[in-house]
């Protein structure tokens, strides 16, 4: 079957350049009405302008299509709820969040100030709960949402020289496991998507050019397209890259049981291989199952 999705309002923020604005492209181009959500500043943060989103609107515009254009700053939560306001004014209903805007301000530790680091936690991680917030009652309400955050293999595996962005970007996973269990009952489905493509923010790694002709941003665009779709999964990590696409996953190990007169340090130390060992391991859906791991395993002892 087909993805469609007309008659669905979509707000993508950062849909100026890049990601997101292939995002916005795809999603137009397959029926949704738009809000094209771009600060319009550097790579780094600084600066400000509606062009590139205002660019980006035409484009869908032209082509038989709704947009309006928004450049609110996801870190201010007054000027995303009147993101929020104008996109119901305009259309009634907001269906699907896709939390985009990012920067980047990369240095090793040593050297990276802690506004630094707060700036980018900032727009990453709090931007995309503030966005989130703005929208969820009105998901809530209309029984139907969709929340994709952007996560990044920083997060998930970590890169040097970026601790403030991978510390972010493990954060909005955290962020999509408890909105999963809120919002599940209200047919909220909340995904997240750890792209790999040749943009703005990534075009001084020195990627090689054949493999920069592979990391297209519409190859991450059509997983994304997935995870706001109407048969979305929930609480999936979504790697896209290169026509690549897998899941990345969160295991807990069995591990093992300590008496009271064994809990020493050593001992951790004695049985970490068997600790480690993933047979066995488990997928938990929610943090108590861990506590209820543990207790299940003390029980026989007791």
């Amino acid at each position: 079957m087909t993805i469609r999705f007309d008659g669905k309002v979509a707000i993508i923020t950062g849909a100026g350049n890049g990601l997101g604005r292939t995002h916005a492209l795809g999603l137009a181009a397959r029926g949704a009405k738009l809000v094209i959500n771009d600060l319009g500043g550097s790579r780094d943060g600084t600066g400000q302008s509606l062009s590139a989103a205002e660019s980006v609107a035409k484009e869908i515009r032209d082509a038989g299509g709704e947009a309006i254009v928004s450049g609110a700053n996801v870190t201010n939560p007054d000027e995303v709820q009147a993101m929020v306001g104008a996109a119901l004014k305009q259309w009634g209903r907001i269906d699907i969040l896709v939390n985009n805007a990012g920067i980047l301000r990369d240095k090793t530790f040593q050297k990276m100030s802690l506004d630094e680091f707060r700036l980018v936690v900032d727009v990453h991680l709090m931007g995309a709960a503030i966005c989130s917030k703005a929208v969820w009652n009105v998901m809530r309400e209309q029984n139907y949402g969709r929340i994709v955050m952007t996560t990044s293999s920083s997060g998930l595996y970590g890169s040097f020289g970026q601790s403030n962005y991978a510390a972010a970007k493990m954060g909005v996973v955290g962020l999509m496991n408890t909105l999963h269990l809120e919002g599940v009952k209200y047919n909220i489905r909340v995904n997240s998507l750890a792209p790999t493509a040749f943009t703005r923010m990534t075009d001084d790694l020195g990627i090689p050019a054949a493999a920069a002709e592979q990391l297209t941003p519409e190859a991450v665009t059509t997983g994304l397209l997935f995870l706001v779709s109407e048969d979305a999964p929930t609480r999936t990590i979504l790697c896209a890259g290169a026509g690549g696409y897998a899941s990345t996953m969160i295991y807990e190990t069995e591990g093992i049981y300590l008496s009271p007169a064994e809990r020493s340090p050593e001992n951790v130390a004695k049985y970490f291989d068997q600790i480690t060992s993933s047979e066995g391991q488990k997928m938990f859906l929610q943090g108590g199952e861990q506590a209820a791991k543990f207790i299940r395993k003390a029980a026989p002892q007791q």
